[in-house]
């Protein structure tokens, strides 16, 4: 039987639908790239070229010391600084290959987020110096870490204390506890001698204007044996709720005449000679600083001490305890009699004794 005859125009018609479906593949192709590179672009605009927000037309970036891309970045997106942290994390990893270092860093108007990253990556572009004084090291411990400071300048650092303290004309013997421990930003290449000013000065602010609203019925003969106490309850406690306990407790000691029998002052009498560990023998041992020996106060503060346990040592708390313990748990127990505080050491034996 023969075929039905083919249509020529739909025969032409088909021909040409199967030239047109590749070019129309060809298009939705292009079309897809054009829109991932508008939108790739966009991302990227966004977020490494996005303006870093600052106000004003400079501002100081802080970046503490263990700080971290990761969380340098996750705490901009928090603040709604930055957009796609993701992107930001990505740049990071493959492009900068170093750490994030200390500093402080002026940040101009007009710096995309990328040339900040990038920025703070280098220690040599941070635009001052941070300096950290701890609450309760020693004097001997912040000399050291102004020494190994490679942006402060030497200039009396090496001096003996004597001839340290008439350089930087401070009318004190001793420089122990006479420099607030906090953290500053100094310029690079800052001296010493200025730093040293400065901690001090602040220092003394703090302790005369505590001074000068002291409770009443203290016994300090002057703020100097008020800062010696300041000392003192620094080192005893590492909680801010419970320095004005401390500062009680040897207030009233003060008071009934009772010696103080304090750990650190011992310590700290020890100088070089402690190792880690405090034996009887070390408790019986006299030296100027050891409270078991002595009476009263030791004749120099023993750490630096912070304005808030500056203000503890001239505002005791009012209750009736004379003694303290540690629970083995963190802080301390506090009770007004002895029998009481043998308890509250047993307790604390205890405690130790489970956790062996």
């Amino acid at each position: 039987m023969p075929k039905p005859p083919v249509n020529a125009k739909a025969k032409n018609a088909k021909k040409n639908n199967k030239k047109q479906a590749p070019k129309f593949s060809k298009r939705l192709v292009l079309i897809g790239l054009f829109i991932v590179l508008i939108s790739t672009f966009a991302i990227l605009w966004s977020s490494l070229f996005k303006a870093y927000p600052i106000e004003g037309k400079k501002q100081m970036l802080s970046i503490t010391s263990g700080e971290t891309y990761s969380g340098f970045i996750d705490r901009l997106a928090k603040e709604d600084k930055i957009s796609f942290p993701i992107v930001l994390k990505l740049y990071q990893k493959f492009m900068i290959h170093d750490s994030m270092k200390a500093g402080v860093y002026e940040i101009e108007q007009g710096m995309s987020v990328r040339q900040v990253l990038e920025m703070l990556s280098d220690a040599d572009n941070a635009q001052m110096n941070r300096v950290l004084v701890i609450e309760g090291t020693t004097f001997k411990q912040l000399i050291t870490a102004l020494k190994n400071d490679k942006n402060v300048k030497n200039t009396i650092l090496d001096l003996p204390n004597d001839q340290l303290m008439k350089a930087l004309g401070i009318p004190y013997d001793h420089p122990e506890g006479l420099f607030a421990p906090n953290t500053y930003f100094f310029a690079k290449g800052e001296t010493d001698k200025k730093i040293l000013t400065d901690l001090y000065h602040r220092q003394i602010k703090a302790l005369d204007t505590a001074w000068a609203n002291r409770a009443p019925n203290l016994p300090y003969k002057d703020k100097y044996e008020a800062l010696i106490m300041a000392s003192i309850v620094e080192k005893e406690t590492s909680l801010d709720s419970e320095l004005t306990q401390v500062s009680g407790v040897f207030v009233r000691r003060l008071k009934l005449g009772m010696r103080l029998q304090t750990d650190p002052t011992v310590i700290y009498g020890m100088g070089n000679n402690y190792k880690g560990n405090i034996t009887r023998e070390d408790l019986r041992t006299p030296t100027p600083y050891n409270t078991y020996t002595i009476n009263g106060l030791p004749p120099t503060p023993i750490a630096l001490p912070s304005q808030k346990a500056i203000e503890a040592a001239l505002h005791p708390d009012d209750s009736n305890n004379i003694y303290f313990v540690a629970t083995g748990n963190g802080g301390h127990k506090f009770t007004a009699d002895l029998q009481a505080h043998n308890q509250a050491v047993q307790e604390y034996l205890s405690v130790l004794r489970s956790k062996k």
